[in-house]
C-alpha cells in the first residue's frame, strides 16, 4: 500500500504544520521547507540509531518550520498533548504512530516538495499545497 494511502491523516497533519507556518511567514520558499524536513528526519534517524540529534541552527523562519513540523510529529507519536500545540484549533488524540512511520511520512512529503519545486519553481510545492490544506 502506498504511503499516501496508508498514512493520509499523518501526511495531512504534517502539511498543516507547514502551511500554518507559511501563512505566518509568507517569505517562506520550498528550500526552507526542504531544510526543515531534512532536519526533522535527521533528528528522528538519530533517535532510531540511539544517538543524540544535532542541534538545528537555522534562520528564524526555518526554525519556526522545524518546530511546527516536529511538534506535529511529536503529537502523532503520542509524546505531546494537544493543548501544547499552538494551533488555535481543537485536536483529537489520534492513535500514536511509530518513529519509523513518521520518518516514512516525512520522506514522502520531502519527495513531494522536491517534485513540485522542480516543476513549479521556488514556491511550487507551497503554491500547490495551500490549495488543499487549510
Amino acid at each position: 500500500m502506498a504511503v499516501e494511502d496508508e498514512y493520509t491523516d499523518v501526511l495531512q497533519n504534517i502539511e498543516f504544520g507547514i502551511v500554518s507556518t507559511y501563512h505566518g511567514h509568507p517569505q517562506i520558499v520550498d528550500a526552507h521547507v526542504i531544510r526543515g524536513l531534512e532536519a526533522v528526519i535527521g533528528s528522528y534517524r538519530a533517535e532510531m540509531a540511539g544517538h543524540e540529534s544535532q542541534e538545528f541552527s537555522a534562520a528564524p523562519v526555518e526554525a519556526d518550520l522545524y518546530r511546527a513540523i516536529r511538534n506535529v510529529c511529536e503529537w502523532r507519536l503520542g509524546r505531546i498533548r494537544e493543548e501544547d500545540l499552538e494551533t488555535g484549533r481543537p485536536w483529537f488524540a489520534p492513535e500514536p504512530v511509530t518513529v519509523e512511520e513518521i520518518v516514512l511520512c516525512l520522506k514522502r512529503i520531502l519527495k513531494s516538495v522536491n517534485r513540485w519545486n522542480k516543476s513549479g519553481g521556488q514556491r511550487g510545492y507551497l503554491t500547490f499545497i495551500v490549495q488543499y490544506v487549510r
